[in-house]
C-alpha cells in the first residue's frame, strides 16, 4: 500500500512516515500543498493524509482540486481545528475522514486501515487456496501454519492478493509497495518474491505466486498451469 502524507511540520511528517513504514506501508512526503497535489496527480496512491494548514495551496484546496479532477483516492484530513463547522467544511471539500491534532498514532493507523478496507470492498481476510492474510491483524496463515513475514514481504503479498487473478507488473508493484525515492531497478521485487516463495514452500503452499515472464507476477484463485 502506497500513501502520500501532505504535512508542513517536518517532525510530524517524519513521525507519521516512520510509523507507517514500520507497518509495511510505502510513504511519500510533501511539505506544501502544490507539491502534494502534483504528486497526487502524477502517482497512484491508495490513500492520502492531508493537513489543513499547509503552505502554497491549503489542504482544503488540495482536496477540492483532486475531486474536481475526478480523483477518488481516500483522503484523511489532519486538522488542529475541532469545531463541527470546520470538520463539516473539510468533509464537504472532499475528505473521507478526519483526525484532530494532536493525535495518537494508533488512532491514525486504525483509521487508515478502516478506510482502506472500505475502499477495497474486501472482507477482513484475503485468501487464495490455503493462504489467508488478515490486513487488520497483520497475520498470515498457510495450511493453518502462521508465517512470519517482514513488513515489506507482508506488503508485497497483500498487494498481490488484493489484485488476485490480475497480473501485476514490476513497475506497478514498485509504485505501490515502495516509495517514490526507491531506486527504479525492479530486480529487488524478484528477490522479495523469492523470499516469499521460500516461506510459502516451507508451509506446503507451493506455486501460489506465478511468474509471467517479461511482465510480472500473479496469484490465481484456482490452480493453473505453472507459469514460473
Amino acid at each position: 500500500m502506497r500513501l502520500l502524507v501532505i504535512e508542513d511540520e517536518p517532525g510530524i511528517a517524519q513521525f507519521v512516515q516512520e510509523g507507517l513504514e514500520e507497518e509495511g506501508f510505502a510513504v511519500d512526503l510533501a511539505y506544501d500543498g502544490k507539491a502534494g497535489f502534483d504528486l497526487a496527480m502524477t502517482n497512484e496512491y491508495d490513500l492520502l493524509i492531508v493537513d489543513w494548514m499547509v503552505p502554497s495551496i491549503s489542504g482544503i484546496e488540495v482536496c477540492r482540486r483532486i475531486r474536481k479532477e475526478g480523483g477518488t483516492v481516500p483522503i484523511i484530513f489532519l486538522t488542529a481545528r475541532d469545531s463541527t463547522d470546520d470538520i463539516v467544511f473539510g468533509l464537504e471539500a472532499g475528505a473521507d475522514d478526519y483526525i484532530r491534532k494532536p493525535f495518537a498514532f494508533a488512532e491514525l493507523l486504525a483509521r487508515i486501515r478502516a478506510r482502506l478496507r472500505m475502499g477495497s470492498a474486501v472482507t477482513d481476510s484475503l485468501e487464495a487456496g490455503p493462504l489467508t492474510l488478515n490486513p487488520a491483524t497483520h497475520r498470515v496463515f498457510c495450511n493453518n501454519e502462521e508465517l512470519v513475514l517482514t513488513p515489506k514481504e507482508f506488503s508485497l503479498l497483500e498487494f498481490l492478493l488484493r489484485n488476485r487473478d490480475k497480473v501485476c507488473t514490476r513497475s506497478r508493484i514498485i509504485e505501490h509497495v515502495w516509495d517514490i525515492h526507491f531506486d527504479s531497478d525492479t530486480s529487488v521485487i524478484d528477490v522479495y518474491v523469492n523470499f516469499l516463495r521460500k516461506k510459502l514452500d516451507a508451509a506446503s503452499c507451493r506455486n501460489l505466486i506465478r511468474t509471467i515472464r517479461g511482465v510480472g507476477y500473479v496469484i490465481r484463485s484456482t490452480e493453473h498451469e505453472n507459469l514460473a
